[in-house]
């Protein structure tokens, strides 16, 4: 499943990612989020862009477009 697919509270934990270039994915990883780390979607902005998500305490706005290149696993 697609972080931009989870419901709003709704909890995950991440798995992977794809499609995503290097450089993202890096940026990615020092913001927290990591693979086999738990993820809370607080919710979506009106219009459906940006994501903001809580990640180990922190919140933080997400694209939806990356949304959609991180793979979770709902737990």
């Amino acid at each position: 499943m697609k972080l931009s697919h989870l419901s709003q509270g709704q909890k995950a934990k991440i798995t992977g990612f794809s499609q995503l270039s290097n450089d993202v994915r890096k940026k990615l990883m020092v913001m927290g989020l990591l693979p086999n780390t738990p993820v809370t979607l607080i919710r979506k902005a009106p219009m459906g862009d940006p994501l903001q998500v809580e990640i180990r305490g922190v919140s933080l706005a997400v694209r939806t477009k990356i949304a959609d290149s991180i793979v979770v696993e709902i737990q």
